[in-house]
């Protein structure tokens, strides 16, 4: 009888697991210094990734910042941009952040 209780343990252990999040290569980018441009600082890029994080993964899973350009960006963040709390300036530094400091 022990051995069924460890067996389902775990067997739902692995379950619960299996079922959490990733955090692969395909999740979004951490910026670094060398990421910095004369559009976004560090400082901007490290805040737009923070709420673009935070906001966005609310509704659904996070898209990879590099899978649109900038111009596929401004159209997604006018589209989903009102559905958040998020202010102006801070929709700015989502967009610096997910275009890389275009």
């Amino acid at each position: 009888m022990k051995k069924v209780f460890f067996t389902l343990f775990v067997g739902a252990s692995l379950l619960l697991l299996s079922c959490s999040k990733s955090s692969g290569s395909s999740g979004p980018y951490v910026p670094t210094a060398s990421d910095a441009t004369a559009n976004a600082t560090l400082a901007e890029l490290q805040q737009g990734r923070t709420l673009f994080i935070n906001n966005c993964s609310n509704c659904h899973a996070l898209p990879n910042p590099d899978d649109y350009t900038a111009s596929g960006w401004t159209s997604i963040l006018s589209s989903m941009a009102p559905r958040t709390p998020l202010t102006s300036p801070q929709v700015t530094l989502v967009y610096k952040y997910v275009t890389r400091g275009q």
